[in-house]
């Protein structure tokens, strides 16, 4: 591109982009599994087609009198809706508008992937001699991208148990400038209080971030009790179909705009227009696929509990999670992760991985078919949490040398249960 654009195009690509009046417009009071199917839904203008295109132009044309030209050539490119597809495009931007509309947030911006959304967010609200006060656990790459990779560029990091108040509240220092959470948390099913650490945050001055993947919005909308930015993994539920990757990050449009000029544009981490179409095919089912997910859940916990081969189950649902009353303060439902233990967990993992028909032995989680994998205590702490002392006792207070975790699918839950309990004895 000529030299004279580059002001111009930094400009523009600071800014979210526009697009066409949403379908939703006007109905501030529509209901939120409405809001999964029409949240920035833009029926095309030529063809009338309800469902979203798939846009997989690279580049927009530049039109005189679109409100990018002057007299004197290029004038100002933020008058543009679409631009170059590293920054946005059509499809992906409908898809930004939905999560937006979900989390009742003002703007959102998609990626690749969820790590993708995490490192956006660090990123751009971290630079050297900043803090960031992380949760000692939560998913894997954002654990190692905070604990062994912002060090290098001079950011400081703490990991707390962010169930402890106390341990938040000590933990904050006068450069603190972010707090990232999870809840409930990977792979571990602890809660964080969103509203109270939230509250902390803001007395301090810092930002408070939280991956809400295994929460989703049909659970709980963080923003709603005083987070500041809320991430996803989309390649998880939200998509449900284990068949496309991609993050999001949801938020105050000034936050959304900043994280948008910096990561979208420079780190190059651009969500497909193929997986944007994917992902909001799964949107529209969002809702009731995880009401069923959670309704089964909640009957496989219970079966679990009583299981002679298993030793204990944690499901927030379930009255002997350590933070029951909470998860029914913050979640609207509890989700379609169990997680289990038993005696001898190599053994039994061995066992699932040749018995199982119906459940799959695999990582990953989120997808329409039931999941379940071994989280080894010992591997986890060698290779991601490295948690000693008090910490390492509250991890395996919650998974003991090892922790099952059980993404629960759509087949029938009779059927997952007989799977389980033929595969488990």
């Amino acid at each position: 591109m000529p030299s004279k654009l580059a002001g111009p195009l930094a400009k523009a690509e600071s800014r979210s982009p526009t697009m066409a009046r949403p379908h939703t417009a006007g109905h501030p009071s529509l209901a939120w599994e409405t809001l999964a199917l029409d949240g920035g839904l833009t029926i095309d203008p030529a063809t009338k087609a309800i469902a979203p295109n798939i846009s997989m132009s690279v580049n927009n044309l530049l039109v005189p009198g679109d409100g990018a030209f002057s007299a004197d050539g290029v004038e100002d490119l933020t008058a543009l809706p679409f631009l170059y597809a590293r920054w946005t495009n059509p499809t992906v931007r409908q898809l930004e508008l939905r999560m937006a509309a979900l989390e009742g947030a003002d703007d959102a911006l998609a990626t690749a992937t969820g790590v993708a959304a995490i490192a956006a967010t660090f990123l751009t609200c971290l630079k050297r001699g900043d803090h960031l006060i992380i949760s000692d656990v939560c998913y894997a790459g954002a654990n190692e991208l905070a604990r062994r990779m912002l060090p290098d560029y001079g950011i400081e990091v703490t990991a707390v148990n962010m169930s402890r108040l106390d341990e938040v509240a000590a933990a904050f220092r006068p450069n603190t400038r972010l707090v990232h959470c999870e809840s409930p948390c990977n792979p571990i099913l602890r809660l964080t209080d969103l509203s109270a650490v939230a509250a902390l945050a803001h007395r301090h001055g810092a930002l408070v971030s939280v991956d809400s993947t295994l929460a989703t919005p049909v659970a709980t909308r963080p923003l709603a009790l005083g987070v500041d930015l809320v991430i996803h993994s989309l390649t998880k539920f939200i998509n449900g179909h284990g068949d496309a990757l991609g993050g999001i990050v949801c938020g105050r449009k000034e936050l959304v705009e900043k994280i948008r000029s910096r990561a979208g544009v420079y780190l190059g981490a651009s969500l497909s227009a193929q997986n944007a179409w994917l992902i909001m095919r799964g949107i529209d089912t969002l809702f009731p696929r995880l009401k069923a997910m959670s309704d089964s859940a909640m009957r496989i916990a219970h079966f679990l509990r009583d299981h002679p081969g298993v030793r204990s189950v944690t499901y927030p649902g379930l009255e002997t999670h350590p933070q029951h009353a909470l998860a029914r303060r913050q979640m609207r439902i509890f989700g379609g992760i169990v997680t289990f233990q038993t005696d001898d967990p190599q053994k039994i993992a061995l066992r699932l991985a040749e018995r199982l028909r119906v459940v799959h032995y695999a990582f990953s989680l989120g997808h329409q078919r039931s999941i379940v994998v071994l989280l080894d205590t010992k591997e986890m702490m060698n290779s991601t949490y490295g948690l000693e002392g008090p910490q390492l006792d509250d991890y395996r207070a919650f998974a003991g040398d090892g922790v099952f975790r059980l993404s629960v699918g759509l087949e029938s839950v009779d059927d997952i249960i007989a799977d389980l309990d033929r595969a488990l004895r």
